[in-house]
């Protein structure tokens, strides 16, 4: 019996960086929903946009991998039940803290979460090197002078309640990858919707079904919900938690060049050292990945 031959080459390199192109596209994705949902918030408030942004991507994710169509056990759904309500919770975290704190700052801190999942899967000295550089950007990117100017601490403990929900997302996503990727990202944003939808219909009511907003809140859940966690689910099966922590640290960067493209955002010099220190880490950890603690491949479903 003959085995198969291994891919070489090209094609085994091109193999090994889709995942991180899927990352990058998940990013760029998130960056440019988050630019539309912020026109959301003077219609339906932060709890209405949460809902518009899970629910319609619950809805397209589900009609696109139709989920229904397997055989879920009840190991299954409570696997996908604690990933979908963590998402939830956590798309409503940030946005709860966009409302008093500044787009910066809660992103900065949201990040704290992956970089403490990698932080805490770190085993050689290398990789703490670039932990600490990507803290190092992160630092400069955030206001000092004005947490101690009346930040409002509520809207900074939602901040950090995001963050929290977003270590969590990166370890109850590697639990639930062994599953087709579109349908566990259907049936966990079904629970994030059912997590959410009481606070937002409580808090909007009626105003949900203003035409407008309900346009706006579909392409933000295809931009922000659908298609990154979409992405996501397939670089998680093959990136490091470690690794996937840091990685993520260019956000600030990707969300930079979509601010100055879309919202005409310039970038100050120290904002700019800042950014190049997070990139530098993302790609420093790229670099020094420990194959041996790489996933194993998990077969499509």
């Amino acid at each position: 019996m003959t085995t198969p031959a291994r891919l070489s080459g090209p094609r085994a390199d091109f193999s090994a960086i889709v995942p991180y192109l899927a990352l990058a596209g998940a990013m760029m994705a998130f960056a440019t929903g988050s630019s539309a949902a912020k026109q959301l918030f003077p219609i339906v408030g932060a709890a209405g946009t949460t809902v518009y942004r899970v629910g319609f991507a619950a809805l397209l994710l589900m009609a696109m991998w139709r989920p229904w169509r397997r055989r879920w056990t009840r190991a299954d759904m409570l696997l996908l039940g604690r990933y979908g309500i963590v998402l939830g919770v956590m798309n409503l975290s940030f946005y709860l803290a966009l409302r008093t704190i500044p787009l910066g700052l809660a992103i900065a801190i949201e990040l704290l979460g992956p970089l403490g999942v990698a932080l805490f899967n770190a085993r050689r000295l290398v990789h703490f090197l670039w932990i600490a550089l990507a803290l190092a950007g992160l630092a400069l990117l955030l206001p000092m002078g004005q947490v101690g100017g009346g930040l409002d601490p509520v809207g900074i403990g939602f901040a950090l309640c995001a963050a929290l929900c977003w270590g969590l997302y990166i370890i109850f996503g590697k639990q639930v990858a062994h599953f087709h990727p579109g349908e566990a990202v259907a049936v966990g944003m079904a629970f994030a919707t059912l997590a959410v939808a009481p606070i937002g219909i409580a808090s909007v009511g009626a105003g949900l079904l203003n035409a407008h907003a309900v346009m706006l809140g579909l392409i933000v859940a295809v931009l922000s919900s659908a298609l990154p966690y979409s992405l996501e689910m397939i670089s998680l099966r093959h990136i490091p938690e470690r690794t996937y922590g840091v990685v993520l640290s260019v956000d600030p960067a990707i969300g930079a060049i979509v601010g100055y493209f879309l919202l005409g955002e310039v970038l100050t010099l120290r904002q700019l050292v800042a950014l190049s220190c997070v990139v530098a880490a993302a790609i420093g950890a790229v670099l020094t990945r420990d194959p041996a603690l790489a996933p194993p491949r998990c077969v499509e479903a």
